[in-house]
């Protein structure tokens, strides 16, 4: 039987589909594909409302005008921290998100399976189908791959749109080790709201991730068997440890082993309370925003978003809620002490 791509779907729905584009003209590639991505969905049979921020400030007012007609489809371009306050602005409706990858990592479209260029990303979207993902949020901000605090934030400031224009990809691994001479350890309080688990203290820290999605920092892994569908999220803490064993780590990253670690301690749940021995700013996909304390949680299948055929990144199961039991795992060793 045949399953109905994205287009036949919308195109069965009345002779004029609604869709809104909505492009991040700060971010790396935007003005670049701009002609390309619209002549493509003019081909394709949709007529856009067009909506460009052309600051990072303006893009909750383009995002807020372009669902305001409540579009079937809302294709936007940007970078990850773009896509993330999209899948806010569209989470629990019935608008499927296509997402256009213009950013430096762009670590959503690569959990989603989409194509790295952006025109082939958006045909591959168009003629695919639609699956539920979940969205994390950290006192309600939203966030796709990664919320995270201590080194990463350091390298979220220290890559400035200049490095990025100027190194790509490659400005990540700069602005990493500029950060790492710099940093400072920290001591955190996990606590976990739904009592799954007992409150953990960790100390000496380089850094602590919560991962909703299963890519971060441009291709590395949250853990190897992290899911943007599997309704959890992924905490791991970096101890502060010595250059080397943070070498060893960093070698474990792209494939997600890095939480086996025997200076990494993991585990999943669906709620963390976050506490700092000092306030500190959050990542949320590498836009830096409120400082801890702050409780993360997952939104169960929040958006409907278009992946390709053949991806395996998610399904199309329903939605969902917040909160509920885990029956995560722990993993690594703690460079703290348990309380409770």
């Amino acid at each position: 039987m045949h399953e109905k791509t994205i287009l036949e779907s919308i195109r069965a729905a009345g002779p004029a589909p609604r869709a809104a584009l909505v492009l991040n003209a700060a971010s790396r590639r935007a003005r670049t594909y701009r002609g390309a991505v619209e002549r493509t969905l003019a081909g394709s049979g949709l007529s856009p409302s067009v909506h460009t921020a052309e600051v990072g400030d303006d893009l909750p007012a383009a995002l807020r005008a372009a669902t305001a007609s409540r579009p079937r489809v809302l294709v936007v371009g940007g970078g990850d921290g773009t896509l993330a306050a999209a899948a806010h602005e569209v989470a629990g409706t019935d608008t499927v998100l296509v997402a256009l990858p213009l950013g430096t990592a762009n670590d959503f479209a690569r959990t989603l399976g989409l194509p790295r260029e952006p025109v082939a990303a958006l045909t591959a979207a168009l003629h695919g189908k639609v699956v539920d993902v979940d969205l994390g949020r950290a006192d309600g901000r939203p966030f796709l791959n990664v919320a995270s605090l201590g080194l990463s934030v350091a390298v979220a400031q220290t890559l400035t749109p200049g490095l990025k224009r100027l190194l790509g990809k490659l400005a990540y691994p700069v602005a990493t080790a500029r950060a790492y001479r710099a940093h400072r350890p920290f001591d955190a309080l996990l606590e976990f709201p739904d009592g799954d688990r007992e409150p953990v203290e960790l100390t000496d820290l380089l850094q602590l991730s919560i991962g909703n999605g299963r890519h971060f920092g441009g291709g590395n892994t949250v853990a190897a068997t992290a899911s943007i569908d599997d309704h959890l999220l992924d905490v791991h803490a970096i101890g502060g440890s010595r250059l080397r064993d943070h070498v060893s780590i960093a070698r474990l990253l792209k494939d997600g082993s890095l939480v086996d670690h025997d200076g990494v301690h993991h585990v999943t749940t669906r709620r963390v309370r976050v506490t700092t021995d000092r306030p500190m700013p959050v990542n949320l996909d590498g836009e830096v925003g409120d400082v801890t304390p702050t409780l993360f949680e997952v939104r169960r299948n929040a958006v409907h978003v278009a992946v390709p055929a053949d991806s395996e990144a998610a399904r199309l199961d329903g939605p969902g809620t917040t909160t509920g039991t885990t029956t995560g795992t722990t993993t690594g060793a703690a460079t703290g002490t348990t309380t409770g």
